[in-house]
């Protein structure tokens, strides 16, 4: 079977796993869109003349469903329905010399960080001119800005040091120029991310940046929202918090992962903390930011895990009521410190059970917490339009992942991108009605 005329010339960028690895892909599609390549990302039918998969290897879970969207399109290019199949990311950073043997049908794996090599693949050169400025696949209105690769925490159950390397800080200068661009092109709102936001420039700068960052980022004019992910809680740059209080554009949100709370968990899994600092750490979060959204991702199985230390977290979250939460089972990762020195001895469906308990107790807070903003008028933002709603968020909502604003589509005046005042009438699990 010979190529489809129709999608000679057209790039398909397929993107798995977490907001960073998005942020690469749009990177990539700037350089194609530059070069005239008709360019698509997560289309509904990949089927371009090339293809490329961004891959996540961080657990399991991830894997699986990088690798059979993989053998998915390594089938289209073993019956010449794809000129080119490409693969980059985490998955053939970590596997490359694995999938190479086993998936052949692959013209060419790229890591997590050679991955502009594509371009000399297919006769093209890099254009170090554009490297601040990406093609973005978000709603224009908000962008992810990736401010650090790497990590240099050692928590046990984590591949992603294995993957990634060392904590790598970007320049302050150039998280600006990309803002300052972003901004020209209509962006309002920016997710700062970072495997660990508590490092922020301890490697470039000798000392923790992301306050100075923050404000000057905060300083740019139509920045109107500015929203952190991924802070580690040992070593937490305190000064966040004068900046989230002083500053109207940096939202009232924090997503820091926590993982367990026990301290026999906290312990194994190697992270740099106690039970007591945590509850300690969280209460100055709330004294210092009043009315800060809090979120945190909780880590259920790992090796040595009791139902003792199940008990203590489930009392821990009842106790603290975090607005959003995620809990997910462990993956024995190779190549990790408990891959080495623990046995996986926990059963799956352990695991899982012990996931859903957790995420049972957060479906009641969380419905309480909604529940309780009903009669508060929010400033929101306009996503998209779905069914019979205008879909919007609150600065406590990221996108994604955090629970959304639903507005009657009769409402008059209403504007994707835009923000409103909207007074909250009702509310769900997870999502609230406004007008």
């Amino acid at each position: 079977m010979s190529l489809k005329n129709n999608n000679k010339g057209t790039v398909d960028v397929v993107t798995l796993g977490c907001s960073k690895n998005l942020v690469d892909s749009e990177q990539l599609m700037r350089q194609f869109d530059a070069l005239g390549y008709k360019v698509r990302h997560d289309a509904e039918k990949p089927d371009g003349e090339i293809i490329i998969v961004n891959t996540c290897g961080f657990i399991g879970d991830a894997k699986e469903e990088s690798i059979n969207t993989i053998l998915q399109f390594a089938d289209m290019r073993k019956h010449n329905k794809i000129s080119k199949l490409f693969v980059m990311g985490c998955l053939s950073e970590r596997y490359m010399k694995e999938l190479s043997i086993e998936i052949l049908e692959v013209d060419k794996y790229f890591g997590k960080f050679n991955y502009t090599d594509v371009l000399k693949e297919i006769g093209q050169e890099y254009r170090a001119d554009l490297r601040l400025e990406r093609t973005l696949t978000t709603p224009n209105h908000y962008a992810y800005v990736k401010i650090s690769e790497g990590c240099d925490r050692k928590c046990s159950y984590c591949a992603i040091p294995i993957i990634t390397g060392k904590h790598r800080s970007r320049s302050i200068e150039d998280i600006e120029t990309e803002v300052k661009g972003l901004v020209a092109q209509g962006v309002k709102e920016f997710q700062i991310l970072a495997q660990d936001l508590s490092y922020y420039g301890l490697d470039r700068y000798e000392s923790q940046k992301l306050p100075e960052l923050i404000e000057r980022l905060s300083d740019i004019e139509g920045v109107e929202w500015i929203r952190l992910h991924y802070a580690y809680p040992a070593h937490f740059p305190y000064d966040i918090l004068r900046v989230m209080r002083e500053r109207k554009n940096v939202c009232s949100y924090l997503d820091i992962a926590l993982q367990h709370v026990s301290d026999n968990m906290l312990d194994k899994m190697r992270r740099n903390i106690t039970k007591e600092r945590t509850y300690e750490l969280i209460q100055k979060i709330r004294e210092e930011v009043p009315g800060i959204h809090l979120r945190t991702t909780l880590l259920l199985g790992h090796p040595g895990e009791t139902e003792e230390d199940v008990e203590e977290l489930k009392e821990f979250i009842q106790n603290v009521r975090f607005e959003r939460l995620g809990a997910f089972a462990y993956s024995n990762e190779e190549g990790t410190y408990a891959y080495k020195n623990y046995q996986d001895d926990i059963p799956e469906d352990v695991k899982q059970g012990r996931v859903n308990e957790i995420m049972a107790i957060q479906q009641r807070i969380s419905a309480e917490i909604n529940q309780s903003k009903i009669g508060q008028t929010l400033k929101v933002m306009i996503d998209r339009v779905e069914d019979e709603y205008f879909v919007g968020r609150t600065e406590f909502d990221s996108p994604e992942v955090d629970p959304e604003v639903l507005i009657p589509i009769s409402t008059k005046g209403v504007v994707k991108g835009q923000f409103y005042n909207a007074k909250i009438v009702d509310a769900t699990d997870f999502d609230l009605y406004a007008e």
